[in-house]
């Protein structure tokens, strides 16, 4: 493939450019209707849910098409994770299973083969910054499989983050989400509206039971598990945090989050926590937990899937970010948050383990400093009383 893959629609070589979407009042030809789009985002929590205002873009610009995701499947799963994110909200109306890093050719020749059987008139891409070789294989592949309409393909000059220089922040992946798919309309990124879970009345009565045992008191939210070492704030560090914390806001309950194999470093974290507190970790769904994130006054973490979970339900968060990823990138949604990124010479090296530099972005990061951001997040946080 020789031609330019834009940020805009590909446009077939049958097809003028004026029949294709745009962003104005004519945006879809009358006789090429929209009636069924396929996006394709892979990730785990974190990655669906910074794309949560592209999927509402997606549901107003076009309510009556069916929209399917095509996204990866864990292992031994018959859900991908991004079911437990976008649950019964009804902003996809199902998934479509892709083999992350497959070369396999009749895997690839069965994925084909499913996305020409739904037939989609449109294919959405969300999919994060890649080569430029990669994005022309992309391409290549979904006209193999029928589609003729994309949007979000970015263009050989937007492979790297772009940066701010008077902040020195790189674009939020929210914002170069909602940038790729602006020919669709305005994701609104930057509107916790456009976060929205949709939460059900199920999710928020179980949220509710869960935490039963708190009584009437106003909560603190913490999540310090993380999936890499190169993230991890340390277990002494988290346990000296909340039980200042506890010293500091005695009227306050605790109630720590996670995945089941995080429970220990919850329990951990709180040991010196003297007052009311409950561990729920690996014991609620991802969406259960932010229906009780939306209970709390504060929310408290590293930087995980929780910390935009609590973010998405309009709780101030204080976030304890590892330099792996560059300044912004994965910062949460809202003003009211805080954020504690040190940048070492090494920032934005995006491994996963430390071992060379001894961590020390995060390392650098102590709890007096931590503790100094709840204390101004708290001063603008009114109480949740429930």
């Amino acid at each position: 493939m020789h031609e330019r893959l834009s940020d805009r629609i590909n446009v077939p070589d049958n097809m003028h450019p004026s029949d294709v979407l745009r962003t104005d009042s004519t945006a879809v030809p009358l006789e090429r209707p929209v009636r069924r789009i396929l996006i394709y985002r892979l990730g785990s929590l974190g990655d669906t849910l910074v794309a949560l205002p592209c999927f509402h873009l997606l549901q107003k610009r076009f309510p009556e098409a069916e929209r399917r995701l095509l996204t990866n499947f864990p292992v031994e799963s018959k859900a991908p994770a991004a079911a437990a994110v976008l649950g019964e909200s009804g902003l996809v109306h199902g998934y479509m299973s892709y083999a992350v890093g497959t070369r396999r050719p009749h895997e690839l020749l069965r994925l084909a083969w499913k996305i020409r059987r739904f037939a989609p008139d449109l294919l959405v891409y969300l999919m994060p910054i890649r080569p430029w070789k990669n994005l022309q294989r992309d391409a290549a592949f979904m006209r193999m499989a029928g589609v003729r309409r994309i949007v979000g393909l970015p263009g050989p000059d937007d492979s790297e983050r772009r940066l701010d220089p008077l902040t020195g922040m790189y674009e939020n992946e929210a914002n170069r989400l909602a940038r790729a798919v602006a020919d669709l309309g305005d994701a609104r990124p930057d509107d916790l509206r456009s976060w929205d879970l949709r939460l059900t009345v199920k999710e928020k009565q179980t949220a509710q039971d869960a935490l039963v045992g708190m009584g009437e008191r106003p909560l603190m939210m913490c999540a310090p598990g993380c999936k890499t070492q190169s993230k991890d704030w340390e277990q002494h560090n988290w346990r000296a945090l909340l039980g200042r914390l506890y010293r500091r806001y005695p009227s306050f309950g605790l109630v720590l989050a996670g995945a089941r194999e995080e429970a220990e470093v919850c329990d951990a974290a709180a040991a010196d926590w003297e007052g009311p507190k409950v561990n729920l970790a690996g014991k609620l769904s991802p969406r259960e937990s932010a229906a009780v994130f939306a209970r709390g006054t504060i929310f408290i973490g590293p930087d995980s899937g929780p910390k935009h979970l609590a973010a998405s339900v309009g709780v101030p968060c204080v976030c304890i970010f590892a330099a792996q990823e560059l300044p912004g990138v994965w910062y949460p949604p809202g003003d009211r948050n805080e954020v504690i990124y040190h940048q070492p010479e090494c920032f934005g090296c995006r491994l996963d383990t430390c071992i060379e530099m001894q961590k020390k972005c995060i390392r650098s990061i102590t709890v007096d400093e931590v503790e100094e951001a709840v204390k101004r997040v708290m001063g603008q946080a009114l109480p949740v009383l429930r």
